[in-house]
């Protein structure tokens, strides 16, 4: 599996990749920012009234508070929305790796979004509810990490074989792929976690699925 991920690196230039991952980046900078920006604004609305230096001190903590949710909550955000810009990344993988593929009969275009938003929103959710779980050392920090990666790979596989399957299909390609589909999540996982290479996570996942689905046969 790890030689998906390779392959999707080495493409990582191609200009089919270009929008999707600007699209992503700065729609997810923009809700993050926001995020921040609102985490602030409430600390100092808690801190209204009370000494100038208490003020600074409770926006400086919400600042702090919002970057971290920004940083743990920047791969489901920029995965929703660069999941509806799958097919250019999809297609640029297919030319230069498997030129020979018949012309794709996936689902429909309404389905292919529909499930990326409930992949998106999914993985958001997943990643709040593992909040917690970082009162824990370490042990809640592994925990987390295995948990999104299952959400991640899932998501990923799923959304990439919906260009070339129907539903029912795309799901059972992933049931095929479940263990190297987790790997991928994982590594994707510990991609997101790194800042600036957490960019490249949305468009690498697809490139690398892509690679998965085609050398496994399941497309």
């Amino acid at each position: 599996m790890p030689v998906a991920l390779f392959l999707a690196l080495g493409q990582i230039g191609d200009p089919a990749f270009r929008r999707p991952l600007l699209i992503g980046v700065l729609g997810a900078a923009l809700a993050l920012g926001l995020l921040i920006w609102g985490a602030v604004e409430a600390a100092a609305w808690a801190a209204a009234g009370d000494a100038a230096w208490l003020s600074w001190l409770a926006q400086a903590a919400g600042g702090a508070v919002g970057l971290l949710l920004a940083w743990w909550l920047f791969l489901p955000v920029a995965a929703a929305i660069a999941s509806q810009l799958v097919e250019p990344v999809a297609r640029a993988v297919e030319r230069r790796y498997y030129p020979g593929l018949p012309p794709p009969r996936g689902a429909s275009v309404a389905a292919q979004a529909a499930f990326g938003l409930r992949f998106g929103l999914r993985l958001l959710l997943i990643q709040i509810l593992l909040l917690p779980l970082f009162f824990i050392p370490l042990v809640g920090f592994v925990l987390a990490l295995l948990v999104s990666a299952h959400a991640l790979g899932a998501g990923m596989v799923t959304q990439t074989a919906l260009l070339r399957m129907t539903m029912p299909e795309a799901r059972a390609a992933w049931r095929r792929q479940r263990l190297s589909g987790w790997v991928l999540g994982l590594l994707l996982a510990l991609m997101a976690l790194v800042p600036i290479l957490n960019l490249l996570v949305p468009v690498l996942g697809t490139a690398a699925a892509v690679h998965l689905l085609h050398r496994s046969g399941g497309s």
